[in-house]
């Protein structure tokens, strides 16, 4: 009987064709003189009910998510201080590796001043070659390196494509092709060229592969960060919100943990030098006098009589 009822309730045609016809006639009248019983019971279980908790659930959660890039980032302009005065003072680091540092430690706060702390800082005076030696140390320095260049590009890149409104596809690829450009052209190329007695081409061409197989493998982890986030918070993809830097910063971290494996290939097949001084390059521990001998005898090409190979660097 109570199953019978809730079905008529629930399907008033299926209750009238099982009625008499003396009974069809009365029920319109009896449905429209009585109460709709259950309707405050279906709208109470409607999601415009709960809208107001919904949107106060969403603004904590978006309050609290600003509090964190907010500490976050003030913990990173701390770092990038303490990074800036180290490297620039107490480090014999080559020259673009410093900026390097500072560069990454722009992105990633706390995370590149602790990695700078623990793989680079020298601890007593000449003693930088042999505190870098270890291969994860040296990976460490190639990886920074690679970082640096390209993710600068990519945030450039970025900050314009989402500007001008493009789709996300269209960023995505300005992005791979203006990382990539700006860290073989200019981080790996440009320093490297006048250890070729200044040929650029040449310096682009040798470092090119090393370069393309470390960019796909920081892009690898980078791309799906920013996507993922960036779609499901569309005020992430305004260069002005802080939600977007706190999304360039995490897809750096994730981009940095990919990219390692790759570059402790490239350092150990020696494609790359991994971390060095001013005095000794990386893998090897050899001085850049040698290394500019070394590429010397395997390219054709003389350095230029002139060229102050100390103050570039080698291709990391």
């Amino acid at each position: 009987m109570t199953l019978t009822l809730g079905l008529v309730l629930i399907t008033p045609r299926l209750g009238v064709s099982q009625k008499s016809p003396n009974s069809i006639e009365s029920i319109p009248n009896s449905i429209a003189q009585s109460p709709p019983v259950f309707q405050p019971a279906i709208n109470s279980n409607m999601p415009s009910m709960n809208m107001s908790g919904t949107n106060e659930t969403n603004f904590k959660s978006s309050a609290l998510i600003d509090t964190v890039l907010i500490v976050w980032f003030s913990l990173t302009v701390l770092s990038v201080v303490y990074v800036a005065w180290d490297v620039f003072t107490n480090n014999p680091e080559l020259t673009v590796m410093k900026w390097g540092w500072l560069l990454v430690t722009l992105y990633t706060g706390v995370i590149g001043a602790t990695l700078y702390i623990l793989s680079c800082k020298e601890p007593e005076p000449m003693q930088h070659e042999e505190f870098v030696s270890s291969l994860w140390k040296q990976t460490v320095g190639s990886t920074i390196h690679c970082l640096a260049g390209d993710v600068t590009g990519m945030i450039f890149a970025a900050a314009i494509t989402m500007s001008l409104g493009l789709p996300m596809w269209l960023d995505v690829i300005s992005e791979y092709v203006f990382g990539f450009a700006f860290g073989l052209l200019v981080f790996q190329s440009l320093f490297m060229k006048d250890m070729l007695g200044g040929s650029y081409l040449k310096a682009v061409q040798r470092s090119f592969i090393p370069e393309w197989l470390s960019m796909n493998a920081m892009m690898a982890g980078m791309i799906p960060v920013m996507v993922i986030l960036m779609s499901r918070d569309m005020t992430a993809i305004e260069p002005t919100s802080i939600r977007f830097w706190g999304v360039m910063s995490l897809a750096t971290v994730v981009g940095f943990v990919v990219a390692f494996p790759v570059n402790m290939w490239l350092v150990t097949v020696g494609l790359k030098h991994g971390m060095g001084t001013v005095r000794a390059l990386g893998k090897g521990g050899h001085s850049l006098a040698a290394e500019r001998e070394q590429i010397t005898a395997t390219s054709d090409k003389v350095p230029a009589p002139n060229a102050d190979t100390d103050q570039f660097m080698e291709g990391m």
